[in-house]
């Protein structure tokens, strides 16, 4: 199985992390710390994880002037994570920016944020954004390729399209996927885990399904299981 499970870690403190870390051990690949978490705890907990073997995506999605992300980017290389998101909106300057803050660290792998999964054309012309959320992630993703990013978050409706306009080991991560039956939520564009390997994701973001489950490691080998029959299938 090539593509790897991402387990977001949606939870209010240091505590709850640990404890969901630890029955998650050998279920999952990588831990998503997002905003709350990040804020909530800092960078100590991300070292911890990072120092217990996990791999850790950091999920803080930055967005502001070059010189800024720049430097911002460069304080993330001592804490070993390995992936960090930006968005891919901030233009090229401020991704070129963040490539260079990286420096010669092959990590963090940095993901150009396209469009929210959260959501669809309606949102969009809300706030301006003319055209369909396919249409714009794969501009997006385009100006990410162009400019030093590794990879793009994406939902997996625009996954195989990007890959095709970028290259086939440009990194595709994709959140919104839920298991065959389970509600949406918030998001507006979701997949099941077999469309997200079928379709050329190579991380997969799970948060709820597994979070929210009676038996979070049981529900994550699940998924695992899906997984892996879609690669051979594929």
């Amino acid at each position: 199985m090539s593509s790897r499970l991402v387990v977001a870690l949606d939870v209010p403190d240091a505590a709850s992390a640990r404890v969901a870390a630890a029955g998650l051990h050998g279920h999952a690949d990588v831990l998503k710390i997002g905003l709350e978490l990040f804020a909530a705890e800092g960078p100590t907990l991300v070292r911890e994880f990072t120092d217990a073997g996990w791999g850790v995506f950091l999920d803080l999605k930055l967005h502001d002037i070059p010189a800024t992300v720049e430097r911002a980017v460069s304080r993330t290389v001592d804490l070993g994570v390995e992936l960090l998101t930006l968005h891919a909106s901030g233009g090229p300057a401020m991704l070129a920016g963040a490539a260079t803050g990286r420096g010669d660290s092959e990590f963090p792998r940095l993901l150009g944020v396209t469009v929210l999964t959260s959501m669809d054309a309606a949102q969009m012309q809300a706030v301006g954004l003319e055209g369909s959320p396919a249409v714009a992630a794969e501009r997006l993703a385009r100006v990410a390729h162009e400019n030093g990013c590794d990879g793009v978050v994406a939902s997996v409706h625009e996954a195989a399209a990007i890959k095709a306009a970028t290259s086939r080991n440009f990194l595709v991560v994709t959140p919104g996927i839920r298991p065959a039956g389970s509600a949406h939520d918030d998001q507006a564009r979701v997949a099941t885990p077999a469309l997200a390997v079928s379709s050329g994701a190579d991380y997969l973001v799970v948060g709820r399904p597994i979070m929210r489950a009676t038996d979070p490691a049981a529900a994550a080998d699940a998924i695992r299981r899906e997984m892996e029959a879609a690669f051979v299938d594929g």
